[in-house]
């Protein structure tokens, strides 16, 4: 993997390009059918890990959650109460299984884009624009499934 330079607009495309490959790579090689479902007792241990709290934001979990792998299974994570903690459900589906470099990037981005929001500047009222009219859809789509 060749070295980042964050001043680089097309080397942040690259490497955004790049993870996502290295991630679908692991995918491949550790693809194998899911074998264990946690049981009441061994989810209460999982839970109890973060005194009832999400590991990703740090949240009060109330309600469903989920039991999200430590080591990501397609990254050859194994399905035992060691390998999981308590996550929103919101929370594990946006984290994915994304390889720890890719979302640090991920984390990174996220934190300028609310920032450039949040100052009102152009590129952040254009983000704004566009991430409100994605979400509305996604939402709707959301709830046309549940029906």
């Amino acid at each position: 993997m060749q070295k980042y330079d964050p001043s680089s607009l097309t080397d942040l495309r690259h490497r955004i390009v790049e993870l996502r490959r290295l991630r679908q790579q692991m995918k491949d090689a550790n693809r194998r059918p899911r074998q264990h479902r946690l049981n009441a007792s061994e989810r209460a241990q999982v839970l109890e890990k973060t005194g009832g709290r999400c590991h990703i934001c740090g949240g009060d979990i109330t309600g469903y959650w989920h039991a999200d792998h430590v080591l990501a299974h397609s990254a050859g994570g194994q399905h035992t109460v060691d390998n999981y903690l308590p996550a929103h459900k919101t929370c594990n589906n946006y984290r994915w299984d994304y390889l720890p470099q890719e979302f640090g990037l991920i984390l990174k981005l996220g934190v300028w884009v609310r920032t450039q929001i949040e100052k009102g500047t152009p590129i952040g009222a254009n983000i704004e624009q566009k991430f409100t009219a994605y979400e509305a859809k996604r939402i709707g789509r959301c709830k046309s499934r549940k029906r």
